[in-house]
């Protein structure tokens, strides 16, 4: 599928990519713990500006498609979070 907004799409990209890289993941998901979140709900990780201010208004500008590829990028990144992190943060992966 084709991107539509090619530009918005790369910068809800990158903040997503930021979020999980190596130097950034722990943080992120001490500060999606923090607020109770879990890790898997990328909208409410999303509204409450986990993955940057503004984010949200620039993926709710996105066409369908477009966020429907944004969020199979997040959710493909949060798998591949090292097992070490995974299992600290147990209660953000959990699924109950």
């Amino acid at each position: 599928m084709d991107i539509v907004d090619a530009v918005t799409f790369a910068e809800v990209k990158q903040a997503i990519e930021s979020s999980y890289a190596p130097a950034n993941v722990a943080k992120f998901l001490k500060s999606v713990a923090s607020s109770s979140l879990r890790i898997r709900d990328f909208e409410r990780v999303l509204n409450a500006g986990k993955l940057g201010a503004g984010m949200a208004a620039q993926y709710a500008k996105l066409p369908h498609g477009d966020q429907g590829q944004i969020r199979e990028l997040y959710l493909a990144l949060l798998e591949q979070v090292e097992l070490a992190l995974r299992d600290k943060f147990f209660k953000v992966y959990a699924y109950y």
